[in-house]
């Protein structure tokens, strides 16, 4: 894989776990893994950390032509909108094909919680990538059935935009992701809706020198009732090694 692409695929896959979306395993052309440690962890315009700084790694493990095992771990310190759990881990597979120009991807995964009861949830996700110029664009989705964890049904849909800057090791990254479902239980559902279906959008800037990467994202949504705290407007920094 050119330099030029790698530095975008890592961009992404950093942007996709940020989000919990499927975007890892769509670059992936070996084992790979990263580890980093980030002012906060955010996803889909939520803090799953309570605002507080987190420890993160990932891996991906071909198995077959396509097909890769994936897991995330990430620590959460006790997080309240977890009940308390003290790490989140997301467990999975996911298969990529490349068909002409499009670059197709089908996964399923598993949200584990440990320190927590009754907390973890699964959802499968499909998503398409194509390139336009120096730019990959890849429309994502990802579904978790109705279960009593979440107090209903969650689907997520999101567009991300990625290029590197010519001449630099910058790589410039955007989402945008709109969550909805349905809701059974409304102190459940909001979890992962506070306030039933709402929008969010992030930026990433990337420096990536060899192994080395520096970020910083905007990430922000548009909840603003009572259920805003930690889904506002943050600035999050981090700091990894892909391996």
């Amino acid at each position: 894989m050119p330099r030029t692409e790698k530095r975008i695929a890592l961009a992404c896959t950093l942007m996709g776990c940020a989000s919990a979306g499927p975007a890892f395993a769509q670059y992936a052309d070996g084992v790979s893994a990263t580890v980093e440690i980030a002012s906060e962890e955010r996803r889909r315009g939520l803090s799953w950390s309570d605002g507080d700084p987190v420890l993160r790694g990932t891996l991906s493990v071909p198995v077959a032509e396509g097909l890769s095992l994936e897991g995330t771990a990430v620590s959460l310190w006790g997080d309240e909108r977890h009940g308390g759990a003290d790490a989140v881990l997301d467990l999975g597979a996911a298969h990529v094909r490349q068909i002409g120009g499009w670059r197709l991807s089908a996964e399923g995964r598993y949200h584990l919680f440990p320190g927590a009861s009754g907390q973890g949830y699964g959802e499968i996700g499909a998503g398409a990538g194509f390139l336009i110029g120096p730019a990959s664009v890849d429309l994502n989705a990802s579904y978790a059935p109705r279960q009593s964890s979440l107090g209903g049904d969650n689907l997520y849909l999101s567009a991300t935009v990625a290029t590197g800057l010519p001449g630099t090791p910058l790589t410039l990254s955007a989402r945008i992701g709109r969550s909805s479902g349905e809701v059974r239980d409304p102190v459940q559902a909001a979890r992962l809706r506070p306030e039933g279906t709402y929008w969010d959008h992030g930026i990433n800037v990337d420096y990536l020198m060899d192994r080395w990467f520096v970020g910083l994202r905007y990430a922000n949504s548009s909840i603003d009732g009572p259920g805003s705290r930690h889904a506002g407007a943050s600035l999050i920094g981090r700091v990894g090694l892909s391996l």
